[in-house]
């Protein structure tokens, strides 16, 4: 089991000036996720087996994840190094990939379960999942592909949603053109909008706006987070920023060699994290006077 690390008061030293903005809006986002009594979701996987060498040490570049944790919160962060089984376990949310043994339960109906032979497929889980490559489909419009999972629906639930969803991403004027000619910035804005549309129960998102530039990446992240405001959609978000981390106010997984190692506030669980950045931000200020301004001229 993961260390669940209690609340405690943040510290209140900055980074930088925005990343000290960040952490007191960390403050209010964090009283408005409201921790449940009943999991939203409960998981306990194990994929993949672990090869020994001839010595019998662990071989390396074999992944093997063996994690245990539940989420009482809407908004979820998985935070660990390069390598450490993110993406591999949101594969695994997804459906994409199949555990060795365990199970998955999202809001009381089990998704994945080994023992008793439970295995839904991705569509029929009531999540959305978001990558850094977004796979469109190139023969859809922009507003078709938005559109592309709510078969079943009524035309007009069906164009209600699509509706609000191009206006909530800034794509009004992009509905009826094709994939190929969008930018990358606007063919992660229609990935987002689509994972969005059917309106699931869960919001897996790893990393998808690495790749926009800053004020894209902050517009894109602000839009989605007034369209969740208002709805009960539970997200678990991969991220690789500590600034980030604990502006989004949101509960902490930390991923290490395939195990959840600790669970809870940005400020406890990711402490080690910032103080090694503020560290590394001090030598570079010493390294170049004019990150500590006390360059002469």
């Amino acid at each position: 089991m993961a260390e669940q690390v209690s609340a405690g008061p943040a510290s209140h030293e900055a980074l930088t000036e925005e990343q000290h903005a960040a952490m007191d809006r960390a403050s209010a986002g964090t009283s408005r996720n409201h921790r449940h009594e009943t999991p939203l979701l409960s998981v306990q996987l194990t994929y993949g087996v672990p090869r020994t060498d001839v010595y019998g040490e662990r071989a390396r570049g074999e992944l093997h994840l063996q994690v245990e944790f539940t989420l009482t919160q809407r908004r979820n962060v998985l935070f660990g190094p390069s390598g450490s089984g993110k993406t591999t376990l949101l594969r695994l949310l997804a459906g994409l990939l199949q555990p060795a043994s365990g199970s998955i339960v999202l809001g009381g109906l089990t998704l994945t379960g080994t023992a008793a032979g439970v295995a839904l497929p991705p569509g029929r889980r009531s999540i959305g999942y978001v990558t850094q490559e977004p796979a469109l489909f190139p023969h859809l419009s922009v507003e078709a592909n938005i559109a592309f999972g709510l078969h079943g629906l009524p035309r007009s639930v069906r164009r209600a949603r699509v509706s609000g969803l191009l206006e909530t991403f800034a794509l009004e004027s992009l509905a009826c053109r094709m994939p190929l000619r969008l930018s990358g910035g606007e063919r992660q804005r229609v990935a987002l909008a689509r994972a969005l549309a059917p309106e699931p129960a869960l919001l897996l998102l790893d990393e998808p706006f690495t790749g926009l530039d800053v004020p894209l990446r902050e517009r894109t992240t602000l839009a989605l987070e007034r369209y969740l405001e208002a709805r009960d959609t539970l997200v678990l978000a991969v991220s690789h920023d500590v600034a980030e981390v604990y502006a989004s106010g949101a509960e902490v997984l930390l991923l290490e060699a395939g195990r959840i190692a600790a669970q809870g506030p940005a400020h406890q669980v990711l402490a080690a994290h910032r103080e090694r950045l503020l560290r590394q931000l001090g030598a570079a200020a010493l390294a170049d006077p004019r990150l500590s301004g006390s360059g002469g001229g």
